[in-house]
Parts: structure tokens; sequence; C-alpha cells
């Protein structure tokens, strides 16, 4: 199946999808809720290892970091393409910290006590778009933060939310991913790829289209100055 050509939702640098299905499929090990091709995109800077947060990993794992300084956090989440807003969720609230430990056990304990009823706190904070044939999902934004209403149109690049760390997550990201049903609970995953962005390889920028970016791939979309072609 070919995939679904997208715009890339996230604007900035360091963007890496640490769940991609460049790397496996099903990306997030199950189908269930529509995630077989589904990414995670999380912001770190260029230390090796993935860094989240300006602390370094053992005081990120001892103590924990504050939710709002993680650099994804508040990052604005843009429409993938132009549609109807079919769901917008708000309201749900963040825990104020990161802590990898804990969240890893409420990820473990999400997964094996999962129920349909239990869906909403599962996704947390979210907007569901309807394209042309296919729904795009959003997931875990911050609360107070989604900017549309249901039954709304938007186009494509139109701000709709922001990254948050709501649901379950592990820590500030945004999880992306297109399906065939505005409902998780009984849609298909389709692949998707990016129409455009760049990825940083040997210090230099690389452009890429129509692209599925792996975990190794440091990403960036820059938004062009005011008045640019």
């Amino acid at each position: 199946m070919s995939p679904v050509v997208v715009e890339f939702p996230l604007r900035g640098e360091g963007w890496v999808a640490v769940t991609s299905p460049a790397d496996r499929i099903p990306s997030h090990g199950t189908n269930m809720l529509g995630q077989r091709f589904a990414y995670d995109f999380l912001m770190t800077d260029d230390r090796r290892g993935g860094h989240y947060h300006r602390a370094s990993r053992l005081c990120t794992l001892l103590l924990g970091v504050p939710t709002h300084e993680c650099f994804a956090w508040g990052a604005p989440v843009h429409s993938p393409f132009g549609g109807v807003i079919v769901r917008a969720v708000d309201g749900f609230p963040e825990r104020l910290r990161v802590h990898p430990i804990r969240e890893a056990a409420l990820a473990i304990r999400n997964a094996l006590t999962f129920s349909p009823e239990r869906m909403p706190q599962i996704l947390g904070n979210h907007v569901i778009i309807r394209g042309d044939g296919v729904f795009a999902g959003l997931v875990h934004l911050a609360p107070g933060s989604v900017a549309v209403t249901e039954g709304q149109v938007v186009d494509v690049g139109e701000v709709i939310g922001r990254v948050g760390h709501t649901g379950n997550s592990t820590s500030p990201h945004l999880h992306f991913q297109v399906m065939d049903s505005a409902d998780p609970a009984i849609a298909v995953g389709l692949p998707c790829a990016f129409r455009t962005y760049e990825v940083q390889r040997g210090g230099a920028w690389t452009t890429t289209t129509d692209g599925i970016p792996c975990r190794t791939d440091r990403i960036r979309l820059v938004e062009p100055a005011p008045g640019a072609p």
C-alpha cells in the first residue's frame, strides 16, 4: 500500500521520530487504536542519547524534570492537511514533572489494563481531522491548548494545538497517526509519509521529500520568512 503523503505537523529543529514505522511495523507493537504506522515525535538537543531536557540523564532519571521545561512542550502542532475537525478533546491535566521510571510504569499498567472505556484517558487531549478519505490523529496535547472545535474547517498548516504530556505519555511529545476511521477503537492504521522536511547528516541539513523518518534522523522544518516565496 502506498503511503498517504501529508505535511509535517511540527516546526523548528531537533525533532526525532523515536517511534516510527521506518524502524518496525507495527511501530507501537500493536495494531490497536489505528497505531500500526504511528509516529512519536520528541524534540531533543544535539547531545548523544536523545536528551529531551537540559538536565543530565542521571538527574532526569533520579529526580525527574519539570514538564514545562522539556524541549517539545508547548510547540505548536499544525494540521497535516486541509479538512474538518471531527474530534477536539481538551481538559485532561498534565503531570507537572516527568519521572522516566514512573512514566514507564504507568505506560505498562495502561497497556495491561486497557479497555475501550479507558480510551479517553489513554489519548489525553487530542484532535482528529478528516481529510480526503483519511483521518489524522494528533495526540497528547497540552491542556488548554486545543485551538479548534468539532465541525471547524481547517487549512493545511493551521495550528490546532500544542505539544503536551497528557494521556499515556512518557514525556512531552506528539503522537501522530493516519487511519481510515475517526474512531480509533475500530480504525485501521494507514502508512503515511511527509511531503518535505530536512534531515541533519554529517553536520549539514538535507531536504527529504515524501519521506518516512526513522529514529536516527534529526529533523527540522523551518517556517518561511514573512513575504518569502
